[in-house]
């Protein structure tokens, strides 16, 4: 076989869905450090309905410095976390959260590789709270069915199931 590869561009898309905004939750949440040495939180949201539900949306960071810290508020926010106040928040009661994501396409060229890369991003404000599920029908009863946000089923006597190590 022939061929001339000297038009096709060196390009590595991660791109899973078109741009849009997308009812998702958070699948992971990875812990990790900024630059600087603030704690930061990788959130990987996945579509949860239509036509592109299981993809991965976008991959966001949650950044605990003076800079991010507005943002960190309004995500968890949207996330229907306390905001108000002194809050504890552990990363991983993050798991299984909804929100109305907005995601687009972003390029740029990698410096370390020279590579045209392509990923899907969350802008600034990119997020709105999830709707609220629909109301039982009557006869059935409402809430207290030992779901957590995203419908995670709880364990025995409404305590959290122990956290399955991923193995990657």
């Amino acid at each position: 076989m022939r061929y001339d590869f000297s038009g096709i561009e060196d390009v590595q898309d991660f791109v899973a869905v078109p741009n849009g905004t997308y009812l998702c939750r958070v699948a992971e949440v990875r812990e990790r450090r900024s630059r600087d040495g603030s704690e930061r939180w990788s959130l990987r949201w996945v579509v949860e309905d239509g036509p592109y539900a299981g993809r991965t949306a976008a991959w966001d960071n949650l950044t605990w410095s003076d800079r991010g810290i507005r943002r960190v508020k309004f995500v968890l926010g949207k996330l229907g976390q306390p905001v108000g106040g002194v809050v504890e928040v552990e990363p991983q009661s993050l798991v299984g959260r909804l929100a109305r994501v907005s995601v687009f396409s972003e390029e740029f060229v990698n410096p370390a590789t020279g590579v045209r890369q392509v990923r899907s991003r969350v802008p600034f404000a990119g997020y709105e709270g999830a709707p609220e599920p629909p109301a039982p029908p009557e006869g059935l009863p409402s809430g207290g069915d030992g779901a957590r946000p995203g419908g995670e089923p709880e364990g025995e006597d409404g305590e959290e199931e122990a956290e399955v190590e991923a193995p990657f």
